[in-house]
């Protein structure tokens, strides 16, 4: 087909394709589903068997967490790979590049819609997560100060138990879970653009899912099995070029034994995040520019 011609990129453009895409996204009811079994999830985990305060919070943020964790990931992997097939199975993007809108603004805006629809559900349930791990810090707050002891070991005692609660390390997790989502987004997004079928986008995204959770154990696995020869390294670098490292995004099990997140680590792996979705993007960009519709 012949594209209309477009002077040069516009925001406006690709603000309504996002927010069209977002309101299409937001009427699927597979979505409510999966937000609404991890609001779930993350409330139910309240009420499991009671351990010491110390254990209780710690299956609170791994359970919370890694629900968080689990399904923005599938969120973004299961809504992105259903646009361009179901766009071009509706017709409706030939619609849409028949006007004045260039392909890369048509993804981008594509894109936006789904990190906005990520924005809101990670959003969601991160407030969830910290009302129910707030009113957990409360109950055990007060069953503590019931508790007959002296004043200092009262103190000592109030003191681990906000300690073992709520903790700033939590927001930049959070913020990170959100970014590998994010990232999913667009790798999906660059998959789509070459597959012909959602179904097909998101069984390689699978793949790709776990071989970017695996490759820091099995690179260092290896390694300390075959003496790091440079084939080896040459290999294991273009896996690591190709499919990125999903596994540092995964804070949880520090944030559960209480270490803290250094600043430059956050921001390295976020930065991180952000170049691997701006490339994948700008690859998915290139080859539907040259994708035959």
């Amino acid at each position: 087909m012949i594209e209309a011609r477009h002077r040069r990129f516009s925001f406006v453009r690709v603000l309504a394709i996002a927010t069209n895409t977002f309101t299409e996204l937001t009427r699927l009811k597979v979505f409510h589903v999966l937000l609404i079994f991890a609001l779930l999830l993350i409330g139910s985990s309240v009420f499991m068997a009671r351990f010491s305060f110390q254990q209780e919070f710690q299956i609170l943020k791994d359970v919370a967490l890694g629900a968080m964790s689990i399904f923005t990931s599938l969120l973004a992997v299961v809504a992105t790979a259903r646009l361009i097939p179901q766009d071009i199975e509706d017709r409706t993007i030939y619609t849409i590049l028949a006007k004045p809108v260039a392909r890369f603004e048509y993804l981008i805006g594509k894109l936006a819609g789904v990190l906005l629809l990520l924005a809101i559900g990670t959003l969601a349930m991160g407030a969830m997560f910290l009302i129910v791990l707030y009113a957990c810090e409360q109950t055990v707050l007060h069953e503590t100060a019931r508790q007959t002891m002296s004043p200092e070991q009262l103190n000592d005692a109030l003191r681990a138990v906000r300690a073992s609660a709520l903790n700033a390390d939590i927001v930049p997790c959070i913020a990170l879970i959100y970014i590998k989502a994010c990232l999913l987004g667009a790798l999906t997004l660059f998959v789509s653009t070459f597959a012909t079928t959602s179904v097909f986008t998101t069984v390689v995204m699978v793949f790709i899912y776990f071989i970017g959770h695996l490759q820091a154990t099995a690179r260092e696995y290896w390694l300390q099995q075959s003496g790091a020869g440079w084939i080896t390294r040459t290999f294991l670098a273009l896996v690591a070029l190709i499919f990125p490292d999903l596994q540092a995004f995964n804070l949880v099990d520090g944030i559960i034994a209480g270490a803290a997140i250094p600043l430059a680590f956050f921001v390295k792996t976020a930065a991180l995040g952000i170049f691997y979705g701006a490339i994948y993007t700008l690859l998915a960009g290139v080859v539907f520019y040259g994708k035959e519709l």
